[in-house]
């Protein structure tokens, strides 16, 4: 989780083979799965969103042979939400 707005762009162009430019979002996480960053370009600029949990872990679905995980941005809000998306309820971590 080191990496930065070029690091990250590096990442979605070369590893994911993906065009930053698009409009897509893209979402890294650790190892760990609780902290993630969000590379988005709007048209004029970069964004770099990161989001570290106090406690839990994102609901990550396994991703394909490179790497890659698909979302409708419905899911993606429901991941960053703390719902899990197997079962599609809220974690105990989550639970106010």
């Amino acid at each position: 989780m080191r990496k930065q707005f070029n690091g990250l762009w590096s990442l979605a162009k070369e590893k994911l083979g993906e065009d930053p430019f698009s409009g897509a979002v893209f979402v890294f996480t650790n190892k760990s799965k609780d902290r993630l960053k969000i590379l988005y370009w709007d048209g004029s600029g970069v964004w770099v969103m990161a989001k570290r949990l106090e406690k839990g872990r994102f609901s990550w679905p396994p991703a394909n042979a490179k790497g890659k995980v698909s979302f409708e941005p419905a899911a993606l809000t429901m991941l960053l939400s703390g719902i899990d998306l197997k079962d599609g309820c809220k974690k105990a971590w989550y639970e106010r």
